[in-house]
């Protein structure tokens, strides 16, 4: 059976795609995975590393740019609906899934007018605007939160969880109490980092003079800012790792003992499911807020603090650090709270749906 996931831009959209393709495959040894996305985005790089082929479509976003890229944008959707249908003619994929990004909307759209099963999958609590239009088309709706908001029609739709990469549930069998040593915390703003927490934590780093030796920091930055960042670590005489990207994040989430880092759905479930006490500073500028709804459940849950962008500082980031290093039992039971919120069964509900689908098609 052949499978062909649509979309990513970033690891919020692409690494649910992964864990997906993962379970697919498990599934069977037979089957076969086309990904589709965009010479930009991250797949191109961590998709040729993992060994999955990937097609490109050139499409670009529309909302929140300025009205002359909007247009150009608005523009290319007809060619790339085009390059959609000569890569499913050539393919012939029993379903296709769009996991969200700028491909998952010309390639979905086009399966569906082709008479091919299709399905979407939404991470956040708040759905963006193409899944609510794709939603309209789709055999399937694959949720990650309840649909409070009834964007969906619930016949079609199905709460799985946001999928989680196989390394996840190794890694979350591998955990084991930590010995002595430094206490670890993981600092990442996404795949493409994010620069306000990456001069947050420096500036937190410089304030954190009294525990500064009992702490490490492993700190993705993204391209732009590892050689500023690793040089201010240097000068600080702070123990750290510096990368501009983590491909083993799930290594990386099993040595933290705390992380810092934004609210995307993803990184959520996959903070969830390793148990992991966190500090979420939501992207502010996120479609309709909806990193704030993703920090507030767990926040609800009493599994993480949540610090708005606008409030974030050096001193205030400091202050919370220090608050929780100096009293273990609170992130010991904040892990424990975060645990009880994880998922790991969404990547095989999700695959398993999708060969029913295809199935029902195929005796048809």
């Amino acid at each position: 059976m052949k499978m062909m996931i649509a979309g990513g831009g970033t690891g919020g959209h692409l690494f649910p795609g992964i864990a997906i393709a993962e379970a697919f495959l498990k599934k069977d040894g037979e089957n076969e995975i086309l990904f589709v996305g965009t010479e930009r985005g991250l797949e191109k790089r961590v998709l040729k590393e993992l060994g999955y082929p990937l097609e490109t479509l050139d499409i670009e976003g529309i909302k929140g740019r300025s009205w002359k890229r909007s247009i150009q944008a608005a523009f290319k959707i007809p060619g790339s609906i085009m390059q959609a249908y000569k890569i499913i003619s050539k393919y012939s994929p029993d379903v296709v899934i769009g996991v969200g990004g700028y491909a998952s909307g010309p390639a979905v759209l086009t399966a569906h007018f082709m008479g091919i099963k299709t399905a979407i999958a939404e991470q956040n609590a708040l759905p963006g605007v193409t899944n609510r239009i794709l939603s309209k088309f789709v055999d399937k709706i694959f949720l990650s939160f309840p649909d409070r908001g009834k964007w969906f029609p619930e016949a079609r739709s199905m709460v799985t969880g946001n999928p989680i990469r196989a390394s996840f549930d190794t890694g979350r069998e591998m955990l084991k109490k930590k010995e002595e040593g430094p206490f670890q915390i993981l600092i990442f703003g996404g795949s493409q980092g994010a620069h306000a927490i990456n001069i947050a934590v420096l500036a937190a780093a410089a304030e954190l003079e009294k525990s500064r030796e009992k702490l490490q920091f492993i700190h993705q930055t993204g391209e732009k800012d590892v050689r500023e960042i690793r040089d201010a670590y240097k000068r600080l005489n702070m123990s750290a790792e510096v990368h501009p990207f983590i491909m083993d994040m799930a290594k990386a989430y099993q040595e933290a003992d705390l992380l810092i880092c934004r609210a995307g759905a993803t990184s959520v479930a996959e903070i969830t499911a390793m148990g992991k006490a966190a500090i979420l500073i939501p992207f502010p500028f996120a479609i309709n807020d909806h990193q704030t709804k993703n920090a507030e459940i767990l926040v609800h849950a009493q599994a993480a603090i949540m610090i708005p962008e606008k409030d974030l500082s050096g001193r205030h980031l400091a202050d919370t650090i220090e608050r929780l290093t100096g009293h273990p039992e609170t992130i010991e039971d904040m892990s424990k709270r975060s645990k009880a919120l994880g998922n790991f069964r969404a990547a095989d509900d999700v695959a398993e749906a999708c060969i029913k689908m295809a199935t029902s098609q195929i005796l048809h």
